[in-house]
């Protein structure tokens, strides 16, 4: 046994390998942090709003958990496929990364994983990371030598909006879901609509004590 891990471990150092052995543990953390993530959480949030049998949800939870892991592993290795082949054809030096290979194989990936097939999982991954994306950029807008406004920028005013930042974006954020969800609730996703709808609509329903604040309904 102590031969075959050394032989192993041999094998999995061996710089010539890198690459492929990169990829498959990319495909291999994509698959268990989406499973790490989406279980929990689907977990909760079926049992809790959606109705059926214990069987009917803990399938639902299931596959959940597998959609999430599964375009979580597919992503990770069509980005490092795509990464390894930009770096192989890149003109200027072989075997480098270019400037923008991560946008381009980005776009790869985001397109063939969560852009050809519209899910409810597949909607709240790309939206998390467009918030990110969001905040991200708006800090990137201030900093120095970033466009060609910045050096409007005073040190003083950089300090201020980097304060201000996330108190005006959240405030923001949720002043347009409620208006959404007040006016257009058709447009908001199902499982964010059903927990506004738990929270804010069903709250101004009642005709006893027990369903006041014991029972929803």
């Amino acid at each position: 046994m102590d031969a075959l891990m050394s032989r192993l471990d041999a094998l999995v150092t061996n710089p010539d390998l890198a690459p492929l052995l990169s990829l498959a543990k990319g495909v291999r953390n994509g698959a268990v942090y989406g499973a790490k993530v989406r279980f929990p959480h689907a977990l909760v949030m079926i049992f809790l709003f959606r109705s059926g049998t214990i069987r009917e949800k803990t399938k639902l939870v299931l596959k959940a958990t597998r959609q999430h892991a599964r375009n979580l592993a597919t992503f990770a290795f069509i980005y490092k496929s795509a990464m390894i082949v930009l770096r192989s054809v890149n003109p200027s030096a072989v075997g480098k990364e270019g400037r923008y290979d991560s946008f381009f194989a980005g776009a790869l990936g985001g397109y063939a994983v969560f852009g050809r097939r519209k899910t409810s999982v597949t909607q709240q991954i790309v939206i998390y990371v467009f918030a990110r994306v969001v905040l991200a950029m708006a800090k990137l807008s201030v900093e120095p030598g970033m466009h060609p406004f910045s050096s409007l920028i005073t040190p003083e005013s950089r300090s201020e909006i980097q304060k201000n930042a996330w108190p005006v974006f959240a405030s923001l954020s949720w002043a347009f879901v409620m208006y959404l969800f007040r006016w257009y609730p058709e447009t908001l996703m199902s499982s964010l609509r059903s927990s506004m709808v738990y929270i804010y609509a069903d709250s101004d329903h009642w005709d006893s004590f027990r369903n006041l604040m014991i029972h929803n309904k």
